[in-house]
């Protein structure tokens, strides 16, 4: 959209439908539109058309502020997004709102630029990665190269995955009853107390005070939920040595890198302690690799069981091999993992085609999908919203959709496919890796052309 009055109308539309109290699924049932369609208009993907513009109207009612291109609010927003992924989290509300109020066109000339660095940010990539570079994923953030790393080891750290089983048996611990035990080790072996209390809603599920010595949890999390991040603080204050010998194999260099690696590995040796691999491989293979009996049975939510069936890759009891995902309703991909070499696409977005994104419209179910990839390979998916934060009418929460999948060969070992007929060419859904990289020119759901070469 090159009209400077027309840059942030996705901006506004999302405003505006928010105002309204729409979803983003109801809102596009109401347009006529498809809830990927709406989803790409809100994100400047796709045009405002003139028939789309009519209907809003009858939904909405007044909708001349979305092409008021000198609109300080919008401005404001779109700012404090860009200077965010940039690096620059504290800029204040009053600092954004005088830029914008007072600096508009030098405001626009940001986000202009800020748009194509992260045009070229992704077409470099995806360049990289289409002829092998060996540095390919470099010039990525930092938490897309340490899932790489992740997913070159088939998201499996088997010396992290063998120090938890053992410690899980040297602590007499028992599956679903691990948080009073923890509470107790850090208190013991780190002088660190654990408090649960009603935190402040944001991104952490724990706050530790150093000068206190003292763990802070929110009181939304279930028991499972608080034994998964004591775990992480235990990771982190009792084997630290053996994460940076990890650390030390990813050939990183940078602090950026190494710091979201050891989250990254810390929270791998929490999910290993808690549902530890022996234990949950046996009762996975028993279960019929049911994610909600599972959830149940370790005290985990559904989202903790589904990565980890991701990390068993375990050479001598390997279990099945699956891929796992978590989205936004507005398409981010934040967690991508694989124990086989299924690669997911690094730019370009994911296909909308994909179940994970119809889990936004029907939660609280678990929907299952057979799959087509572009080189003719089946898989079967299963996909479901999963939220979290505070419980309470109209407090705020974190909502994303999951989804697992694994190769068709394997599907009839999970207990979603019963009854299904998996195998039948019909029933598959032509899907791709993303439309920068997706070779299907006929699929009505392309976003963007193919890179060139491909």
């Amino acid at each position: 959209m090159n009209d400077p009055a027309l840059r942030h109308i996705g901006l506004r539309v999302l405003r505006l439908r928010q105002q309204h109290g729409y979803s983003q699924a109801a809102l596009a049932r109401e347009l006529g539109v498809s809830p990927s369609y709406l989803n790409q208009i809100e994100r400047n993907r796709r045009p405002l058309t003139p028939a789309v513009q009519q209907r809003l109207r009858q939904v909405l009612g007044d909708v001349s502020g979305l092409f008021d291109a000198d609109e300080p609010a919008a401005l404001q927003e779109a700012l404090g997004e860009t200077l965010r992924d940039l690096g620059l989290p504290e800029v204040s509300t009053a600092e954004l709102r005088t830029m914008a109020g007072n600096l508009p066109q030098v405001s626009q000339a940001l986000l202009d630029l800020h748009r194509r660095h992260l045009a070229l940010r992704e077409h470099a990539a995806a360049l990289e990665f289409q002829l092998g570079e060996p540095s390919a994923g470099q010039s990525l953030p930092a938490g897309d190269s340490v899932r790489d790393f992740f997913n070159r080891m088939h998201n499996h750290i088997p010396e992290l995955d063998d120090l938890a089983e053992a410690l899980f048996a040297e602590w007499g611990l028992a599956p679903g009853h691990v948080a009073p035990r923890l509470r107790q080790l850090l208190a013991d072996r780190h002088g660190v107390l654990v408090e649960v209390a009603p935190l402040q809603a944001g991104r952490e599920k724990r706050l530790f005070d150093a000068a206190s010595r003292t763990l802070w949890l929110p009181d939304y999390l279930e028991p499972g939920q608080q034994a998964f991040q004591m775990a992480v603080e235990l990771a982190l204050h009792g084997y630290a040595a053996q994460i940076d010998a990890v650390i030390a194999r990813t050939g990183f260099q940078d602090e950026a890198r190494i710091a979201q690696a050891r989250i990254g590995l810390s929270n791998y040796f929490a999910g290993a302690l808690v549902m530890p691999y022996g234990h949950f491989l046996q009762a996975a293979e028993s279960s019929g690799y049911d994610i909600e009996l599972l959830a149940h049975q370790f005290g985990v939510g559904f989202e903790a069981v589904c990565h980890r069936l991701s990390t068993l890759a375990r050479r001598s009891a390997p279990g099945l091999p699956f891929f796992f995902i978590r989205v936004d309703r507005a398409g981010n991909i934040s967690k991508r993992h694989s124990a086989t070499d299924f690669h997911f696409s690094q730019v370009g977005g994911s296909c909308p085609l994909w179940i994970v994104y119809e889990a936004f419209n029907q939660p609280g179910r678990i929907l299952t999908q057979t799959a087509r990839m572009p080189d003719g390979r089946r898989h079967f998916w299963i996909a479901r919203q999963v939220s979290s934060g505070p419980v309470g009418h109209g407090q705020p929460r974190k909502t994303f959709a999951v989804a697992l999948g694994c190769d068709l060969q394997h599907a009839e070992r999970l207990v979603y496919s019963r009854g299904l007929d998996i195998h039948r060419p019909g029933n598959s859904v032509s899907i791709g890796p993303g439309c920068r990289v997706c070779p299907r020119e006929d699929c009505m759901q392309r976003a963007f052309a193919q890179l060139p070469g491909r």
